[in-house]
């Protein structure tokens, strides 16, 4: 450990010393995979409009509403790596919690060649733009350019968190700790990478802005749990600050506050003279960035968030030696601990539960709800391939004026609900009229889930090697199975 940046032991280390090689991708085979062929059956239901209450929210994956202390607050990354894991695989998982109404979208979006000067727009913020972008799936809130968490072709996986420490908000519109997810895993080939562009990119570019589609600004700083097939690690920022561990075995969860202690593997080079200047640090004895950068008050929102992060961790230390996907899935469904959020204000929008084999040759597999609750939801699996068919039920509608882009932003709602969001509501609401009918369609639902894990195991575990082309339908083929079950 050490200052300047140090990616190693050696604190003299320099910062960006070189991603490890991409990982490898998957093989194809004659046998096919038998993944999402149920038949609908069970309870039909109508579509209707959407659930009561007016107009769509929008946030990060919990935040602050400046003026308004009590906010609802709340977001859950977990990673596991052998020993934990049941199989040598890393497993990451997360809940994007965030204003009720608001509309979470699943999308792919392909690798791409870019011209030099070439220019990206992220969601406030336009910056250079780089020669090669990855392949990326992202479960993201409907308005904005980034992502709440998501995964590119070289196996990285990457969510956020909302934080609040000494350093102050500013409601200066900059990156969102959203767009460098995105950012990450669009020019980051491994964990360790996609923390080098993030940290370099908040360094120059800084984070700001409302992460909440509504006029009253919601503003918070970002924790990111980032994980690939070898090794995690948990990086959070104060401002332009911020500190990273890295996690080689075991497992680890992140829940709304700072968490990273003096086990510091890389450091803004700055940030202990920060923390001296202000009086956080005396400079003697070992520097902890959490003793360091946390409120010395913490708000009723954070003492939440605590209990969160230590019923995660004993959830994650229960199964220790165990955890498989479905564990992760149990863990973010699990509302008696309040990971799974149904509040009135707040719910789990979009969950992801992430398969990394240590094996390069194997590919990872990816399970998005692209649907709120995720204890009433279906974990659907995503692999990259050559040719992917698009999931258009999961991506919401564009608006040529959207009220997102004008300035003044937000001064209007627009109605972001994808076909599979607004089935899904249906099927919710049926659960809450009707619970006879309600029990039967998510028993249903869960036999649908459970056929595409069966599947992913065959997959994973070497037992089946589907055509490429199967590979590439899969998610829509999962996506239009669940449409099915609704109608």
């Amino acid at each position: 450990m050490g200052t300047g940046g140090s990616w190693d032991a050696n604190p003299r280390a320099p910062l960006g010393s070189g991603p490890p090689a991409p990982h490898g991708g998957a093989g194809a085979g004659p046998r096919p995979l038998p993944l999402c062929g149920l038949r609908p059956r069970g309870a039909a239901v109508a579509r209707t409009g959407r659930d009561g209450g007016a107009g769509p929210g929008g946030g990060g994956s919990s935040g602050r509403m400046v003026g308004q202390d009590l906010a609802p607050s709340s977001c859950d990354c977990f990673v596991a790596l052998p020993p934990h894991t049941a199989v040598p695989a890393v497993i990451f998982g997360k809940n994007a919690d965030r204003p009720r109404h608001e509309v979470q979208e699943v999308v792919y979006v392909p690798a791409a060649t870019h011209h030099p000067g070439d220019k990206v727009q992220c969601t406030y913020l336009e910056i250079e733009q780089v020669e090669r972008t990855h392949a990326v799936v992202l479960s993201r809130p409907a308005w904005l350019w980034g992502a709440e968490m998501g995964a590119n072709e070289h196996g990285v996986c990457v969510g956020n968190e909302g934080v609040w420490t000494r350093e102050p908000v500013g409601e200066d519109e900059a990156l969102l700790g959203m767009d460098l997810v995105r950012l990450g895993l669009e020019r980051g080939s491994s964990a360790r990478e996609a923390v080098e562009v993030i940290t370099a990119l908040l360094e120059r570019y800084g984070q700001g802005g409302s992460c909440k589609e509504e006029p009253v600004p919601f503003v918070y700083h970002n924790t990111f749990l980032l994980a690939d097939r070898t090794e995690a690690w948990v990086l959070e920022t104060a401002g332009r600050y911020w500190a990273a561990q890295q996690i080689q075995e075991g497992s680890r969860n992140i829940s709304n506050q700072l968490s990273i202690g003096r086990e510091i593997t890389a450091e803004h080079a700055g940030l202990r003279q920060r923390a001296r200047s202000q009086g956080w640090w005396s400079g003697d004895g070992e520097f902890s960035f959490a003793e360091a950068f946390s409120l010395t008050d913490q708000p009723p929102r954070m003492e939440a968030a605590k209990a969160r992060y230590h019923a995660g961790r004993e959830l994650l230390r229960q199964h220790a030696g165990h955890i498989t996907a479905e564990t992760l899935m149990a863990i973010l469904r699990d509302k008696g601990s309040g990971i799974c959020v149904d509040s009135e204000g707040f719910r789990t929008a979009g969950s992801m539960v992430s398969v990394l084999p240590r094996v390069p040759a194997v590919p990872c597999v990816h399970f998005l709800t692209a649907t709120p609750d995720p204890s009433r939801s279906v974990f659907k699996p995503f692999v990259f391939a050559p040719g992917l068919k698009p999931a258009p039920q999961v991506i919401s509608p564009t608006f040529r004026n959207d009220p997102a882009k004008q300035i003044p932003r937000f001064r209007s709602v627009v109605d972001r609900r994808h076909q599979l969001y607004q089935r899904h509501q249906a099927a919710l609401e049926l659960m809450e009229r009707d619970e006879e009918r309600g029990q039967k369609l998510l028993e249903t639902l869960r036999e649908l889930e459970k056929q595409g894990l069966e599947g992913m195991k065959a997959l994973l575990g070497g037992t089946v090697t589907p055509h490429p082309e199967e590979l590439a339908d899969l998610f829509f083929d999962c996506v239009e199975a669940e449409m099915k079950f609704y109608t």
